[in-house]
C-alpha cells in the first residue's frame, strides 16, 4: 500500500492518499463536524478497506480557520463543493486511470457526499454512510444515482428515525443496517468493525469494472 501526502484545491486542504496497484477503486472519505482526515474512527474504517483492495482518501474539508466557524462547519453545500474538489484532484492522475470513486461520510460530511453525489451522478460509483444526517442534504437525496448503504447505531435513536426517513426519499439502489447495541459513535466493542466491513463488502461490490467517468 503506497502513501502519499497530497495537497488539494487553492486553500490547500491536507489530504492522506493510500493506494495499491491492484486496488478495485478509491474511496473518498468526509469527516464529520467538528473532525478532520485525523478522525481515529475514519482511519480505522480506511485500514479495513485496505484489506478489501480499496484505496483511500483522507483529506481535510476546512482549512484550520474555517473550521472554526461553526456556520461554515454545517453549511453542506460548502463541503460537498470540497468533496467534488477532491474528485478533481483525482481525475487527472493517471496511476488511477479506471478507477471507481465511492464516498464515505460521517455525521454531516454523509449529507455532503449525498449532495455531491446528487451534483456529479456519473463520477460517483457508491456512497456510504455512518451515523449520518442524510436529512441535512435536503431535496438532493432524491437525486443520487449512487447505491447507498445507510449505517446507524441501533441505539441512536434520533439519527435512525432520520436515516429511515432519508430512506424514504432516496430513489437510488440502497439499504439500511441497523449495528445493534451501537450509539453514535460506535464505541462499544466489535461495532466500529461491523462498519468498517459492511462498508467494505458495499464498495467492493459497486466499486469494480468500467474507467472513471
Amino acid at each position: 500500500m503506497e502513501s502519499e501526502q497530497i495537497s488539494i484545491g487553492p486553500e490547500c486542504l491536507a489530504g492522506e492518499l493510500h493506494w495499491q496497484a491492484d486496488s478495485l477503486g478509491m474511496v473518498v472519505f468526509a469527516h464529520g463536524s467538528g473532525s478532520s482526515r485525523g478522525s481515529p474512527r475514519n482511519r480505522h474504517v480506511a485500514s479495513v478497506l485496505h484489506g478489501y483492495h480499496l484505496g483511500t482518501l483522507l483529506f481535510d474539508l476546512l482549512t484550520k480557520a474555517e473550521a472554526a466557524d461553526r456556520q461554515k462547519v454545517f453549511d453542506i453545500t460548502l463541503l460537498a463543493s470540497r468533496l467534488i474538489r477532491a474528485l478533481d484532484w483525482l481525475r487527472p492522475q493517471s496511476r488511477f486511470s479506471g478507477a471507481r470513486i465511492g464516498l464515505f461520510g460521517a455525521s454531516t460530511g454523509a449529507a455532503a457526499a449525498f449532495r455531491a453525489g446528487a451534483q456529479c451522478p456519473a463520477r460517483i460509483s457508491a456512497i456510504v454512510s455512518r451515523g449520518g444526517r442524510p436529512d441535512l442534504a435536503g431535496d438532493a437525496l432524491a437525486k443520487v444515482q449512487a447505491p447507498s448503504l445507510l449505517i446507524v447505531g441501533g441505539d441512536d435513536v434520533e439519527v435512525l428515525r432520520l436515516n429511515r426517513q432519508a430512506m424514504r426519499e432516496l430513489t437510488c439502489q440502497k439499504r439500511l443496517e441497523v449495528v445493534p447495541g451501537a450509539s453514535h459513535l460506535f464505541e462499544e466493542p466489535g461495532t466500529l468493525d461491523t462498519v468498517a466491513h459492511l462498508a467494505g463488502v458495499w464498495f467492493r461490490n459497486h466499486l469494480t469494472g468500467g474507467a472513471m467517468p
